[in-house]
């Protein structure tokens, strides 16, 4: 007899919630609601998730792990070039993106995330700080591999790529117009030649 792969309670929570707390709000979005959306009792809830907060943090989490792995696997494909790289970089920012209020869930989530909860915030903050690294390093090999302009500050121009793309994604959800975000890497392409 084969099993099914059953979904846990937990995970079920986490998904749903996921998708309700970008969709909606983490403010906005109760505990009474993810009951009735997951259909998994407020006692089972909190079994798993002592707190809102800490059903967030959960969240956040598994965002964080989901979004570095993939972008870990795109930067350390060498037989690409870096150019090639950072578009696939952001081609995944850009498909990953779910329906959420700010075009990007880890803004979405930062600016719903109360200020006490200080280790949510930190992640997400140590989360873009790996990703401005992870653009760094990329920038250093277009440098020394002739394919960007040599004067390029890499902090700097990591610094402006990794806004680019989130403020991208944002205005792109604004306008509903995910062609900006094209266009913004396309100036700067040529920027970095």
């Amino acid at each position: 007899m084969i099993k099914k792969n059953k979904t846990s309670n937990r995970d079920l929570i986490l998904q749903l919630s996921t998708e309700l707390f970008l969709q909606k709000g983490y403010l906005a979005a109760g505990m009474d609601e993810i009951v009735a959306v997951s259909k998994v009792s407020k006692t089972n809830i909190y079994y798993h998730f002592a707190s809102k907060e800490e059903l967030l943090a959960a969240i956040i989490h598994q965002l964080i792990t989901q979004y570095t792995e993939k972008i870990t696997q795109i930067a350390a494909q060498h037989d690409q070039s870096v150019w090639e790289r950072l578009q696939r970089f952001t081609e995944l920012l850009i498909m990953e993106e779910v329906d959420c209020l700010g075009g990007c869930p880890f803004l979405t989530l930062y600016t719903q995330t109360p200020i006490e909860a200080e280790h949510i915030r930190n992640a997400i903050k140590q989360f873009f700080e790996q990703q401005v690294i992870v653009v760094e390093q990329l920038i250093i090999e277009g440098i020394q591999r002739k394919e960007f302009n040599e004067s390029l500050q890499p902090p700097a121009v990591a610094s402006l790529i990794v806004s680019t793309i989130e403020g991208g994604l944002f205005l792109g959800h604004v306008h509903q117009n995910p062609q900006m975000i094209r266009s913004s890497l396309f100036a700067l392409a040529t920027m970095l030649k």
